[in-house]
């Protein structure tokens, strides 16, 4: 049982690598083109649109997808029962909610601070039905750990925004290309991933499935809630008080880390969140499991975040261009931050999730508000650098909740958790400290760069002097193979 587990968890973790680090080799051309043709304040209006969307599809969702893939059915009856109440019940939802956006477009644009922008709302909007459509079929690859059939619709969209958005933002110049974009994007991944699936929706519908269904996914609704209101309040207070323009600066350099942030739990999250869910009631490999690729995670976002930080200028010009440098402290700062949080208290919730216990994650988000709201509140009016700098550093409170939780609740304590990336956390330290020290010797675009290439042996390094990092490194096939390591993991206790 545990090596069918062990297998399908690696092939998943392989194809959903694969699918992110393809789809995204397409986001820095992309990014790049699009902040040369749109001003920032395009990328404001899109971030007050996409705001609304995004609050909308968290009550289309209703928290059925973390549902299926989370709970143990009685057989495949069961599941399919299952499958088809939370298809029919997302789609009606979201068919209701698209037409309340359209009955109340005007109130909604002047609420986010986008007078003006009630057409471009409407039509943004299509993409909640687009996203309930094809969520159910995600959910349902994921629970069988065929992430291969993800990667194949992940493929085709990734190239959505080079064939659509781009074209249509130099025709357009304005932020209707973004929109257009995304409901391309989206349509397209509805059709193939429902194409491809083999379970398809019947009509019927069971109130007391549904009634059973809502037990668990009310939390993970009330859980989105919060974690919307944690990505976007700032997004909201800013808009509000700011100018489109400082709206889009802080809005694109958030989503511009994120995505390469994000690239590595993108990949290994959904992973984590099935295997997690499959061995819930087994201890023993509910600890090995966690353990595992929080150090596999740990290995390679602590030297991207920390390396981010270091040449955050350098990594402003390449990505955004010139008109973005004001960010380039933020982006850095965000990096680093995000390197943290992800580690340290993303997957902590994901062990609370896949216990059946989406109220965790609701606590936790709820106290973290408690003290970003305010912060956001106070700094919002002194200045910009003041501001982000806030935005960033106040994340790092999340970290102290979960850990708390983690170890009441779950059983694992923060010293385990330290004991199990330490060798990634020094070593990023010190490479970090080489490319400061490299950074004084010339100020120069070029030589950031040669001092950024310099850094990843210097991490790699690092990691083989000490035994723990060189048994890490090891567990990861392709680095195993090329540094010829051997395998000998030492799962923490």
């Amino acid at each position: 049982m545990q090596e069918n587990l062990d297998k399908k968890v690696g092939q998943a973790t392989k194809w959903s690598s694969v699918t992110e680090i393809a789809a995204r080799l397409a986001a820095p051309i992309t990014s790049a083109v699009l902040a040369r043709l749109l001003a920032p304040e395009a990328f404001g209006v899109v971030a007050t649109l996409i705001m609304v969307v995004s609050f909308a599809e968290i009550f289309t969702d209703a928290g059925f997808q973390k549902y299926l893939v989370q709970h143990q059915f009685a057989d495949k009856e069961d599941l399919d029962k299952g499958t088809n109440v939370a298809f029919w019940t997302n789609l009606i939802l979201s068919l209701v909610i698209w037409g309340l956006i359209a009955l109340f477009a005007t109130p909604i644009a002047n609420l986010v601070g986008s007078p003006g922008s009630e057409l471009a709302i409407i039509v943004i909007s299509a993409e909640i039905p687009l996203l309930a459509f094809s969520s159910i079929q995600m959910a349902r690859y994921r629970r069988e750990f065929d992430f291969k059939n993800l990667f194949i619709a992940r493929m085709a969209t990734a190239a959505v925004p080079l064939v659509v958005t781009v074209p249509l933002a130099i025709i357009f110049r304005s932020y209707w290309a973004l929109v257009l974009g995304t409901l391309a994007r989206d349509a397209l991944n509805a059709v193939i991933l429902t194409v491809k699936s083999p379970w398809k929706p019947r009509l019927t519908f069971s109130l007391s499935k549904l009634k059973e269904m809502l037990s668990f996914s009310l939390w993970t609704v009330v859980e989105n809630v919060t974690i919307w209101l944690t990505g976007y309040v700032g997004t909201f207070i800013v808009g509000f008080v700011l100018s489109d323009y400082y709206l889009g600066l802080y809005k694109t350099t958030m989503g511009t880390a994120n995505a390469y942030m994000n690239l590595i739990t993108a990949a290994t999250t959904p992973v984590l969140f099935s295997a997690l869910s499959r061995c819930q009631d087994d201890d023993k490999s509910f600890r090995r499991v966690f353990f595992q690729f929080q150090r596999m995670v740990a290995m390679l976002l602590f030297p991207l975040g920390f390396g981010l930080y270091v040449f955050r200028e350098l990594a402003t010009a390449i990505l955004l261009g010139s008109q973005w440098m004001e960010t380039a402290d933020f982006l850095g700062l965000w990096c680093l931050t995000s390197a943290f949080t992800i580690v340290l208290s993303h997957y902590n919730s994901e062990a609370f999730r896949s216990k059946g216990k989406p109220k965790l994650s609701v606590l936790t988000q709820v106290l973290h508000l408690v003290v970003l709201v305010p912060t956001l509140i106070l700094t919002v009016k002194m200045g910009y650098p003041v501001l982000t700098a806030s935005r960033a550093l106040v994340r790092l409170e999340i970290i102290l909740v979960s850990s708390v939780i983690l170890r009441v609740v779950i059983g694992i304590r923060f010293g385990d958790v330290i004991k199990n990336i330490w060798p990634s956390l020094l070593s990023a330290m010190v490479m970090a400290v080489v490319g400061l020290g490299l950074g004084m010797l010339w100020d120069h675009m070029i030589w950031d760069f040669v001092s950024a290439i310099v850094c990843v042996p210097v991490y790699v390094g690092c990691m083989l002097l000490l035994p723990a990092g060189r048994r890490q490194l090891g567990e990861i096939p392709i680095l195993r193979k090329l540094l010829q390591l051997k395998e000998t993991p030492e799962p923490a206790e």
